[in-house]
């Protein structure tokens, strides 16, 4: 019997060290709510959630990553994310100073480790037609990056 292994998985490199560090810790904690993650998922708009995640209900959350207060500041594209899931965070650092965050929205704070979620976002629930659409692309991004781990030739040309 074939033994598995797990296979390397490297960060694209556009993320800072703290935001890959934000990023894993809000996919851990979404992973033990059941929630499947995907990470830099290119939307219809052509903008790029840092993580969309899949509840077991069906519904999609997008979690913004921000690793400290100037790529907050620098970064005003983050309600253009709410046309595309039915509920949105921000994911920051522990020391990161959360009072600046709009209200209207979820808040997780993560390290490498875990996360938790301090508030809860507001929901908005999608359109079946845009519901279906994100999530197809969602399927479809997963599905081929899992198939890249395995098959890297044959799978070029399918990744985003």
């Amino acid at each position: 019997m074939l033994q598995a292994k797990p296979l390397p998985i490297r960060p694209d490199g556009r993320q800072s060290p703290t935001a890959l560090s934000v990023a894993t810790g809000a996919r851990r904690l979404l992973a033990a709510r059941g929630c499947a993650t995907v990470t830099e998922l290119t939307l219809a708009s052509g903008r790029r959630a840092d993580v969309i995640a899949l509840t077991p209900d069906g519904c999609l959350w997008i979690v913004e990553v921000k690793s400290c207060l100037a790529d907050f500041r620098a970064d005003a594209k983050w309600r253009a994310y709410r046309d595309f899931c039915d509920r949105f965070f921000f994911a920051v650092p522990p020391d990161f100073r959360t009072e600046v965050l709009p209200d209207e929205t979820g808040l997780i704070l993560a390290d490498g480790f875990g996360a938790e979620f301090v508030r809860e976002a507001p929901e908005h629930k999608l359109a079946g037609a845009r519901r279906k659409a994100v999530t197809l692309r969602f399927a479809h991004v997963a599905a081929n990056r899992h198939h890249a781990l395995f098959d890297p030739q044959g799978a070029a040309g399918l990744l985003d």
